[in-house]
Protein backbone atom coordinates (compact mmCIF):
# COMPACT_ATOMS: atom_id res chain seq x y z
CA UNK A 1 0.00 0.00 0.00
CA UNK A 2 2.66 2.74 0.92
CA UNK A 3 4.72 1.93 -2.34
CA UNK A 4 1.52 2.01 -3.97
CA UNK A 5 1.29 5.23 -2.87
CA UNK A 6 4.94 6.60 -3.60
CA UNK A 7 4.56 5.23 -6.84
CA UNK A 8 1.46 7.08 -7.58
CA UNK A 9 3.11 10.52 -6.16
CA UNK A 10 5.34 10.57 -8.72
CA UNK A 11 4.09 8.70 -11.58
CA UNK A 12 4.46 10.08 -15.07
CA UNK A 13 1.43 11.83 -15.33
CA UNK A 14 2.39 14.20 -12.05
CA UNK A 15 5.65 15.61 -14.21
CA UNK A 16 3.77 19.05 -14.38
CA UNK A 17 4.53 19.68 -10.56
CA UNK A 18 7.66 20.67 -9.10
CA UNK A 19 9.70 18.39 -6.88
CA UNK A 20 8.79 20.48 -3.82
CA UNK A 21 5.05 19.59 -4.18
CA UNK A 22 5.71 15.93 -4.30
CA UNK A 23 7.57 15.61 -1.46
CA UNK A 24 5.04 18.04 0.59
CA UNK A 25 2.18 15.75 -0.46
CA UNK A 26 4.86 12.29 0.20
CA UNK A 27 5.88 13.67 3.68
CA UNK A 28 2.74 13.61 5.54
CA UNK A 29 2.85 9.25 3.97
CA UNK A 30 6.31 8.57 5.42
CA UNK A 31 5.72 10.01 8.84
CA UNK A 32 2.32 8.37 9.57
CA UNK A 33 4.15 5.49 8.39
CA UNK A 34 6.62 5.63 10.13
CA UNK A 35 4.56 6.64 13.68
CA UNK A 36 2.95 2.80 13.10
CA UNK A 37 5.98 0.87 12.62
CA UNK A 38 8.69 2.15 14.80
CA UNK A 39 8.36 -0.06 16.93
CA UNK A 40 9.74 -3.87 17.05
CA UNK A 41 11.86 -4.92 14.49
CA UNK A 42 11.54 -2.95 11.06
CA UNK A 43 15.11 -1.24 10.25
CA UNK A 44 15.37 -2.87 7.44
CA UNK A 45 11.99 -2.34 5.59
CA UNK A 46 12.18 1.18 6.85
CA UNK A 47 16.04 0.81 4.90
CA UNK A 48 14.17 -0.07 1.78
CA UNK A 49 11.36 2.15 1.52
CA UNK A 50 13.65 5.23 1.84
CA UNK A 51 16.15 3.69 -1.10
CA UNK A 52 12.39 2.97 -3.09
CA UNK A 53 11.87 6.39 -2.24
CA UNK A 54 15.05 8.24 -3.31
CA UNK A 55 14.81 6.15 -6.69
CA UNK A 56 11.42 6.79 -7.69
CA UNK A 57 11.99 10.92 -6.79
CA UNK A 58 15.02 10.66 -8.59
CA UNK A 59 13.23 9.23 -11.48
CA UNK A 60 10.69 11.68 -11.31
CA UNK A 61 13.16 14.56 -11.23
CA UNK A 62 15.10 12.96 -14.49
CA UNK A 63 12.30 12.76 -16.81
CA UNK A 64 11.12 16.43 -15.22
CA UNK A 65 14.02 17.39 -16.99
CA UNK A 66 14.26 15.33 -19.83
CA UNK A 67 17.29 13.89 -19.10
CA UNK A 68 17.33 10.31 -19.90
CA UNK A 69 19.03 6.66 -18.93
CA UNK A 70 19.16 4.70 -15.13
CA UNK A 71 22.41 6.90 -14.01
CA UNK A 72 20.19 8.92 -11.72
CA UNK A 73 23.01 7.78 -8.63
CA UNK A 74 25.07 9.91 -9.71
CA UNK A 75 22.52 13.02 -10.10
CA UNK A 76 20.69 12.66 -7.66
CA UNK A 77 22.34 11.82 -4.26
CA UNK A 78 21.35 12.00 -1.13
CA UNK A 79 22.39 15.15 -0.05
CA UNK A 80 19.90 16.06 -2.76
CA UNK A 81 17.42 14.12 -0.98
CA UNK A 82 18.40 16.10 2.20
CA UNK A 83 18.01 19.57 0.61
CA UNK A 84 14.66 18.80 -0.54
CA UNK A 85 13.38 17.93 3.20
CA UNK A 86 12.27 14.16 2.06
CA UNK A 87 11.18 12.56 5.44
CA UNK A 88 13.71 9.60 6.17
CA UNK A 89 12.21 6.20 7.61
CA UNK A 90 15.91 5.23 8.71
CA UNK A 91 16.75 6.54 12.51
CA UNK A 92 12.91 6.01 13.58
CA UNK A 93 13.03 2.45 14.99
CA UNK A 94 12.39 1.89 18.52
CA UNK A 95 13.97 -1.56 19.59
CA UNK A 96 10.97 -3.24 21.43
CA UNK A 97 11.34 -4.32 24.89
CA UNK A 98 11.05 -8.01 26.54
CA UNK A 99 8.54 -6.93 29.41
CA UNK A 100 5.30 -4.58 29.56
CA UNK A 101 6.06 -1.22 30.81
CA UNK A 102 4.54 -0.04 33.75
Amino acid sequence: MLREKIRAATSRSRSERPVAAVVADLNPVLRGWAAYFRNGNSGRKFNAVDGYVHERLAIFASRKHGLRGRNWTTRYTYAWISRLGVYRLTGNVRGATAHASR
